[in-house]
């Protein structure tokens, strides 16, 4: 195995991969992942004004635009959400109307593909790569609907999923194997963040130059040791609060199921309170996290993107609780 010291994609895409001559390291990788040659035209960014309080921003890692002036959203998401397809629902269409000039024709909208690096387990899957895309069947015969001849001439499209956004989760915790095809590559070094023996994928070898600990100034340095020192912190104090909290709903869900005095009532309370401290407690956990790392010290920027809130709703726990 390769030993060289490496940051981690995730740092790099919030501080490194967004500069012009790292590009062809982020270019490599969606090559690898889309299968087709991408090239980076500008990187973007996607926080649209609020119309009002309860809006929500749209914050992602990345946001490029290749030179087909198609969009690319990555994400990287360390802690599990329950509505996390709700929010790649959220975050593609909002990119969408965000690059649609009013008064231009429905043909301007954009393509967009959702990346999302996700270490967590979402959904019921064992695969580490899941790509999904939008196309509609006949109900009756089963057909693939496609274009009209003049809309393949106009748009020189064959199906409407090539008009569709296209989500892509992987699930980097699944990936269990010796990095056997480029892309694997890719996924070895998001998971060690080290490369493998042999190193075939397109950009991966640019990683060596760009994103080696050993090459950044004094100031980055300290930047990403805080960056990585923070994570493991807010790692552990979720897992704490959040197995507390769990715990708190299985005593109160046995409780609750003997005060029922029936077989029934035991069995429905302990499910339902093992179920509801569990949800509790992740919510439990993120509002601890948020007061421990303040009174840390910690940037509300970098309290929100820990515990994966909006800086909005960092501060409305900061309040709730009486700290500011």
């Amino acid at each position: 195995m390769n030993t060289r010291t490496l940051v981690s994609f995730d740092w790099a895409s919030k501080k490194l991969l967004r500069q012009k001559a790292n590009f062809v390291i982020l270019e490599g990788f969606l090559t690898e992942l889309l299968g087709e040659d991408i090239l980076i035209k500008n990187m973007l960014e996607s926080e649209s004004n609020k119309n009002d309080q309860d809006d929500k921003y749209n914050q992602v890692d990345m946001l490029c635009e290749n030179e087909k002036g198609e969009l690319i959203i990555i994400e990287v998401q360390f802690y599990e959400e329950s509505d996390y397809f709700h929010r790649i629902l959220y975050g593609t269409s909002k990119v969408i109307t965000e690059y649609m000039t009013e008064g231009k024709p429905y043909n301007q909208v954009k393509k967009v593909y959702s990346i999302n690096i996700l270490y967590f387990d979402i959904g019921q899957g064992d695969d580490y790569l899941y790509r999904g895309s939008m196309n509609f069947r006949g109900m009756n015969n089963d057909d693939l609907l496609e274009l009209g001849d003049f809309q393949k001439k106009k748009f020189g499209k064959k199906y409407p999923s090539e008009i569709f956004p296209e989500i892509i989760l992987i699930k980097v915790n699944n990936f269990n194997k010796h990095a056997l095809a480029p892309l694997d590559e890719w996924i070895y070094f998001l998971k060690y963040t080290t490369l493998p023996d042999r190193i075939t994928a397109k950009g991966l070898d640019k990683v060596v130059k760009h994103l080696k600990y050993d090459n950044m100034d004094t100031v980055a340095k300290r930047e990403y040791d805080k960056y990585v020192e923070g994570m493991r912190i807010s790692r552990d104090m979720l897992e704490t609060a959040t197995q507390k909290a769990e715990n708190k709903g299985k005593v109160e869900g046995k409780v609750e199921g003997k005060a029922e005095g029936k077989a029934e009532g035991k069995v429905e309370g302990k499910v339902e309170g093992k179920a509801e401290g569990k949800v509790e407690g992740k919510v439990e956990g993120k509002v601890e996290v948020v007061l421990f790392s303040y009174d840390d010290k910690l940037p509300l920027p970098q309290i929100a993107r820990i515990t994966q809130l909006s800086e909005d709703e960092v501060i409305k726990i900061l309040k709730d609780h009486g700290k500011i």
